[in-house]
């Protein structure tokens, strides 16, 4: 490992072109007292994104894909080639806002306990983005998630367990997961708990890599003095609305087996089981007549 390097910046893009271009330099403009390095994978994307980064910048490595792995497989490829001691994975539908991006890395290291660390997230109107900082989805936080009882009482401890919006969002704090759009996981505790699980194309990897750090012994944190835009959907799968809708859903089934199932009794799991499938077909339903798509899961 090269120990100049103290971040290595790693964006996985696909039919993004422009807006891979604005991140691109918003990170070079903004991340101003670090040593960092930028890779990017390229998930087969055909809108000239390999010609822009070779004649724009030619300082990030560039991973090039002839088939689009998703979003965990290719961060992993990226991870075995970064140097640095941080590890930030950034969409590319994101522009850094701060030039105090050094605050959230001094705060991990002055922290070994934390394990990942991300920062506060934006919609382009300045509201926030409540799955930047989550609670785990139990079949309880999903039951209200999903019925609506979050959103009636989002200041409520008992309803508004998995986005949190009770929290103090200008408050650094521990939660349970961050959003894999914008989260820095130290490289020793990759060493320790493994890379993203490949299992997942694209949604729920951020929330499983946050459920094995807190497993093995590290926090993760929501750092909002750090802040970024995430504009959400707009690379080439955000063309596909029914191929991320059933990859959302896909994903939210995967993690439930995987992690809670284990601790609840097997007719629970089959109440989420059938909930998670029924909101499945309900939101294809509600697509299907809707002129503008969802693209993935809507950012409150």
């Amino acid at each position: 490992m090269n120990e100049e390097t103290q971040l290595s910046i790693i964006i996985v893009t696909h039919n993004a072109k422009d807006f891979l271009r604005n991140c691109l330099k918003s990170v070079f403009e903004k991340i101003k007292n670090l040593s960092f390095e930028v890779l990017v994978v390229d998930n087969a994307s055909s809108d000239g994104t390999f010609e822009m980064l070779k004649n724009e910048f030619p300082q990030v490595k560039v991973i090039f894909s002839k088939e689009n792995l998703g979003f965990a497989k290719a961060n992993n490829l990226a991870i075995k080639e970064a140097k640095g001691k941080y590890i930030f994975l950034l969409n590319p539908d994101t522009i850094l806002l701060d030039e105090n991006f050094e605050r959230l890395i001094d705060f991990a290291q002055k922290n070994p306990d934390v394990g990942a660390i991300g920062p506060k997230v934006l919609n382009s109107d300045f509201t926030i983005q409540h799955q930047c900082k989550r609670g785990f989805p139990t079949p309880w936080n999903i039951f209200c998630y999903l019925s609506g009882l979050a959103k009636i009482f989002p200041k409520s401890k008992i309803f508004a367990g998995y986005l949190l919006t009770y929290l103090d969002t200008e408050k650094i704090q521990e939660v349970d997961s961050l959003s894999g759009c914008a989260m820095v996981v130290k490289r020793e505790v990759i060493e320790k708990v493994g890379m993203m699980d490949e299992d997942y194309y694209l949604y729920g990897d951020d929330l499983d890599w946050c459920y094995r750090i807190k497993s093995a012994g590290w926090k993760v944190v929501y750092f909002p003095e750090t802040k970024i835009i995430h504009y959400g959907g707009k690379g080439g799968t955000g063309k596909k609305p029914y191929f991320n809708i059933y990859h959302f859903y896909r994903s939210a089934f995967i993690f439930y087996r995987k992690h809670p199932a284990k601790k609840y009794f097997f007719l629970i799991n089959w109440l989420v089981y059938l909930g998670i499938f029924s909101r499945f077909l309900m939101v294809i339903i509600i697509n299907f007549f809707k002129r503008e798509k969802t693209i993935g899961s809507k950012k409150p």
